[in-house]
């Protein structure tokens, strides 16, 4: 019989490690008698950190008894205490190789749900005094789950537990856990995973993702970059598009043709020039994938110190530090119809696509849908035009958002923004890989309109200029925080830039990880799973070296970091 053996709440507290101070409610106690288990938590129950744990989805952590039996022969433990996992209900049966998201359970009065696999903390590591037991959770398959209130009611110690509901598609905790943290993921199970209402909008939003990575974009990272760090290109050519955007192409110091990129893919400048401490910036090719040189368009921004000083005081001739093109916002081998739909100087990557479509002389169906302000502002225009004349099955459609008071237009331009609206009425192909670029509210509001227009999420592929969004498994909504320096003294280690954040800090002693440094400065990141098993955690190392600890189940590909158990050894530079 499946029983609940004990009822664990706890409050948060700070609690200080490796120099920081750490504010949870890891530590959880067993209560006696009868708790209410509502919506949010359980009676006396509380969380530290709202960005991992609690929350209607989360609101009752589980953990088996089973497990505790595992790794107590595993660490050689003497005995164990329940709750000292940080769940709430410690239960004898339901293993994580059988529990199904979607399934549904009685205990006691109260009615729950199955809708996620625990979100693997370092928090548990610091409670038992085992840092690598975050990964060990993940790779030995037992990370207990969260369960979400349906029906609110009393509970205590020595409750049956009845199973009343089968949760569809009978995808394991255990599986889906896999799904996210381990590599070999299965690409279907990924896509059965977000057909499974039950499941946290967060952990789906993150398989979307996964699923929106192409093959071929998964290739050209496993691959590494080109080189490693960066390397001396010369500046050949300097040409003003418009009024605010300036191309330059690159070149190898010697007259060596460069190594061939992704169309799609970015580079990444070091610029000492342009202010203390160097900034470091990245700009979306706009060049052929294989031309041998290098073009980045730069949109001159209104208080932009590196991108003013790249449209005004560079000239051909000129050597910057430049990083191995990088980045799997590339274009599928696919057959399927490509729709391609970009604003303002977003159209630079998926110049570079429409360039390899042409050089193949591909027969797809070719949408390419682009907003700008008018043409005077309408960057590469005739370039774009010129390759779109050269293939077969190409559709042209420009939006201006502003009237031209010339009147210049034709069949091919209108007035207005892209919508769901005009997607309908263009008769877009719905089976088409959708590639977005530009500002973040249209990817924003494109993603949700193609999506709403019947294109799977799984297809639409997004490219956005500056700090990546945060991704958290089982978290939507989190509030946005601007990037600053750290509070406190400044650090004394090696400086660790944050490219795409556009921020160089010192690394201080004790705080543990890049990741950690990351979090105190509010940049962005992809993937806090903070266990050193996650290989969608690995971040681009575009130059410097690090040291782990603890050392990681297995070891990110060339070219990338572990964030979230790696210290930098040199000053470094890393793309977030």
């Amino acid at each position: 019989m499946t029983v609940l053996v004990s009822v664990n709440v706890g409050l948060p507290k700070d609690v200080p490690w490796r120099g920081v101070t750490v504010h949870t409610a890891v530590w959880k106690e067993p209560v006696a008698g009868p708790r209410m288990a509502r919506r949010l938590n359980i009676d006396g129950d509380g969380q530290g950190d709202t960005s991992g744990h609690g929350g209607e989805q989360r609101a009752v952590l589980v953990y088996q008894i089973d497990s505790y039996r595992y790794w107590r022969r595993h660490f050689g433990w003497k005995g164990f205490t329940y709750g000292q996992f940080g769940e709430n209900l410690t239960v004898d049966g339901l293993p994580d190789d059988e529990v199904c998201i979607g399934d549904r359970y009685r205990i006691g009065e109260a009615e729950f749900e199955v809708t996620q696999p625990r979100v693997t903390c370092y928090r548990v590591g610091l409670r038992l005094g085992e840092p690598e037991l975050p990964a060990l959770l993940v790779s030995h398959h037992r990370p207990g789950f969260y369960l979400r209130v349906i029906s609110e009611g009393f509970i205590q110690a020595g409750d049956s537990i009845v199973k009343i509901r089968t949760g569809p598609h009978a995808l394991t905790v255990a599986d889906t856990d896999a799904l996210l943290y381990l590599p070999g993921r299965d690409h279907g199970k990924l896509r059965t995973a977000i057909r499974i209402p039950a499941l946290s909008p967060g952990w789906r939003a993150s398989f979307r993702e996964l699923l929106a990575s192409s093959d071929a974009g998964a290739a050209a990272t496993r691959a590494g970059p080109a080189w490693a760090g960066f390397r001396p290109l010369r500046v050949t050519k300097v040409v003003s598009e418009t009024g605010r955007v300036t191309s330059l192409h690159l070149a190898d110091v010697e007259g060596n043709p460069l190594p061939a990129a992704r169309a799609g893919q970015y580079l990444t400048l070091r610029i000492p020039a342009a202010g203390k401490p160097t900034p470091v910036r990245s700009y979306s090719l706009s060049s052929p994938p294989a031309a041998g040189t290098y073009r980045i368009s730069v949109k001159q921004e209104p208080h932009g110190t590196v991108s003013g000083y790249l449209t005004k005081n560079v000239h051909p001739g000129a050597v910057l530090d430049v990083a191995a093109p990088r980045g799997d916002f590339v274009l599928d081998e696919d057959t399927t119809p490509v729709l391609l739909v970009s604003a303002g100087i977003g159209v630079t990557p998926l110049l570079s696509m429409l360039h390899e479509l042409a050089a193949q002389h591909s027969g797809r169906d070719i949408w390419w849908l682009h907003g700008a302000r008018g043409p005077g502002e309408h960057a590469l225009a005739a370039e774009a035009r010129d390759l779109l004349a050269s293939l077969t099955r190409a559709h042209e459609h420009v939006f201006y958002s502003a009237a031209d008071p010339a009147g210049q237009h034709d069949a091919r331009t209108a007035v207005g923004r892209i919508s769901k609206e005009t997607l309908s009425a263009l008769a877009v192909p719905a089976d088409a890989s959708a590639y977005v670029c530009g500002p973040a509210s249209f990817m924003t509001d494109m993603s949700e309109a193609l999506s709403a227009y019947g294109i799977d999420p799984a297809r639409i592929r997004t490219e956005l200029f500056g700090a990546l969004p945060p991704i958290t498994p089982g978290l939507t909504g989190k509030p946005h925080r601007p990037v600053h320096l750290p509070p406190g003294p400044a650090g004394t280690g090696p400086l660790v830039t944050f490219a795409r954040s556009g921020i160089s800090v010192p690394f201080a002693a004790g705080l543990g990880s890049v990741l950690t440094l990351a979090d105190a400065c509010a940049v962005p990141t992809r993937w806090s799973c903070r266990t050193g098993v996650c290989h969608t955690c690995a971040t681009p190392l575009l130059s410097g070296d690090v040291t782990y600890s603890p050392d990681p189940l297995e070891r990110p590909p060339e070219g990338q970091v572990l964030i979230c158990c790696a210290q930098p050894r040199t000053d470094m530079v890393v793309d977030m």
